[in-house]
């Protein structure tokens, strides 16, 4: 019999939590900045430090989480599931918060949650881990929270992810909310931000 052990979660629910929201928080309202998540923690197989941290301060046992098979079925699922509570969905739209590979050419950002009129907050969040934050093509982010507008360079993006990223803003108010992550780094790029070419 194989026994999978599940690493610990936070050792100060309340102080770690709280550092990592408002590092979440400043992600999404400044947009393309980077931000340090920490929470002391080791993550699991195939999550990056901030990945695991943002999920473990979001997410609980009302909000599903997508993830890809492989990390679903692995360490990073049982993780959750133990930590968290959430339940791990297999269906895209159905989930509140989601983790996907940055290079992985599926699902679509538009198989996520969008939202509703009346409920346009109910969308998914979805955390694209990267394989650095600098370093790949460069676009410019403009919007809420930037002041002008904001070069950024995530590496290892999908062929066709900064497309997605821009029909996502068109739909808003209604559109998923991304933070893209690396280490325990994360920036944000939410439904608001619109993206253009570098200058």
């Amino acid at each position: 019999m194989t026994t999978t052990l599940i690493g610990a979660g936070f050792t100060d629910p309340i102080f770690q939590s709280q550092s990592a929201f408002r590092a979440l928080l400043a992600a999404l309202s400044e947009p393309g900045t980077q931000q340090v998540v920490t929470g002391g923690i080791v993550p699991p197989e195939g999550l990056h430090a901030a990945t695991a941290t943002a999920l473990l301060t979001l997410a609980d046992y009302e909000t599903p989480i997508w993830l890809p098979p492989a990390l679903r079925d692995g360490p990073a699922g049982a993780w959750l599931r133990f930590h968290c509570g959430a339940a791990l969905v297999s269906e895209p739209g159905q989930a509140a918060f989601a983790v996907m590979d940055s290079g992985s050419v599926e699902p679509a950002l538009s198989a996520f949650n969008p939202g509703t009129d009346q409920f346009p907050d109910r969308s998914t969040t979805i955390i694209v881990q990267c394989a650095a934050l600098e370093g790949g093509e460069a676009v410019t982010l403009t919007g809420p929270g930037i002041a002008g507008s904001r070069l950024v360079e995530p590496a290892g993006l999908r062929p066709g992810f900064w497309a997605e990223v821009a029909a996502n803003n068109g739909a808003y108010p209604l559109g998923v909310d991304l933070l893209l992550s690396h280490g325990d780094a994360v920036l944000g790029l939410p439904r608001s931000t619109r993206i253009g070419e570098a200058i």
